[in-house]
């Protein structure tokens, strides 16, 4: 059966490659996102909002990162650039009076860093509750709406719960002060504790220079079938098994670590992006959280990504029509995967690498510097704008209150 599967797909490159010199020729090999998604996607959101930013001290943002420069560079970085991106832009209004959001910039996600760069989020539930203290006692607009109209990045792996596995973040809940505000997250999946309703779904920050300087010709043959490198078990945090990824990246290594149609494994090469531009799927499991920067890395290098995490939610499903470029397996179909592949007809296999060529699909995954319409900057922006107007009941007349001694008792301490 595998012999079987590997000459199939040699006949499948070739299929791929003579259809693709085709549309090249044509210049068809670009197609445009059809229906509201395209002009989601393509929304300027200029005009439609006006956001206040909050003036903090610097222990809540700039001085984390002179602490930690990786702070920079990890995959939670998208709150740091947000915050940048927002002083210089134009729907940034200096009258919090006339402000339809108001932006507290605090780096929950820099407050810490271990020696390998993940950032431990045990202090960050002080240092948000500390910040928005502060908002709430020097300014008068928390007070006036319990943060109805506020909006906060929190890129962890389970967003506002504040913690890197799931359990425990199940246990400990969105920080109680952020019931009312939008959350802004990476984290996204359907009936969870740590996702509510209202939030914006956002991708991972990955480094646009970078992923820029390894583009490779779009006319490189794909010749490499399924591509993955990255973690199949987390012995340190999981030595028992099970627990990391659900199960499902082991599964991936059981069953296909020989199968010549996998590039898979756990060595991340130099020619990590580059391999990824010449591979047809690119899979994206789930890890300790649904999300991970493989997603977006196949999405910018036109590598269909094979989505593995049951129930996720995924960045800006309004505007990036997921279910045309992608293709998802159910975390229990894992050991079908190479029948699940193969068995993709070919002109599918085309019109998805040609809706992923979109340079709007592009742009839409990356936090560009500087900014360009279009991106995930104005992405975010579009989602608050689409939140538009608030209701006026919710933000005033519901005499909701927040309960400022909720939650841990950890949390309660000063930060």
């Amino acid at each position: 059966m595998r012999n079987w599967n590997f000459l199939g797909f040699l006949c499948l490159a070739f299929v791929l490659r003579v259809e693709s010199l085709k549309f090249r020729k044509s210049a068809q090999h670009v197609e445009r996102i059809s229906g509201s998604a395209g002009d989601v996607l393509e929304d300027d959101p200029t005009g439609r909002l006006k956001v206040f930013v909050y003036e903090l001290p610097s222990k809540y943002n700039k001085k984390t990162v002179q602490r930690d420069l990786r702070c920079l560079s990890h995959m939670f970085a998208a709150e740091i650039y947000m915050h940048q991106f927002l002083l210089s832009s134009p729907v940034r209004t200096l009258d919090p009076e006339e402000a339809d959001w108001f932006y507290t910039p605090v780096y929950t996600t820099c407050e810490y860093l271990t020696p390998h760069g993940h950032p431990l989020p045990f202090n960050s539930p002080r240092m948000m509750r500390s910040a928005i203290q502060l908002v709430a006692s020097s300014w008068p607009y928390w007070n006036r709406t319990q943060g109805a109209d506020h909006f906060f990045i929190v890129p962890h792996d389970f967003g506002a719960c504040f913690h890197f596995q799931e359990e425990k973040a199940i246990g400990r809940g969105i920080l109680p002060l952020l019931q009312r505000a939008t959350l802004v997250q990476t984290f996204g999946q359907r009936n969870h504790v740590c996702l509510k309703e209202g939030s914006i779904t956002i991708p991972p920050y990955a480094p646009p220079q970078k992923i820029q300087s390894h583009l490779i010709s779009p006319d490189t043959p794909r010749s490499i079938f399924v591509y993955f490198r990255g973690l199949f078990y987390d012995k340190r945090n999981d030595p028992k098994g099970g627990y990391y990824a659900r199960g499902a990246r082991a599964a991936v290594w059981e069953n296909f670590k020989d199968n010549p149609l996998f590039d898979i494994s756990t060595d991340h090469p130099t020619t990590y992006y580059e391999d990824m531009q010449r591979a047809i799927f690119c899979l994206c499991p789930l890890g300790w959280a649904p999300w991970s920067p493989r997603l977006v890395e196949a999405v910018v290098f036109g590598c269909i990504p094979v989505i593995i995490a049951d129930d996720i939610v995924l960045p800006f499903a309004d505007a990036i029509p997921w279910e045309d470029i992608g293709l998802f397996v159910a975390e229990k179909d894992v050991p079908y995967l190479d029948n699940i592949l193969t068995s993709v007809p070919p002109k599918e296999i085309l019109r998805k690498q040609r809706l992923l060529a979109n340079p709007s699909m592009k742009q839409a995954m990356l936090f560009l510097q500087p900014a360009q319409p279009g991106d995930a900057f104005h992405q975010i922006l579009n989602g608050l704008a689409r939140k538009l107007p608030h209701h006026h009941k919710i933000i005033y007349g519901d005499n909701y209150v927040l309960n400022w001694t909720a939650g841990p008792v950890g949390d309660l301490k000063p930060w």
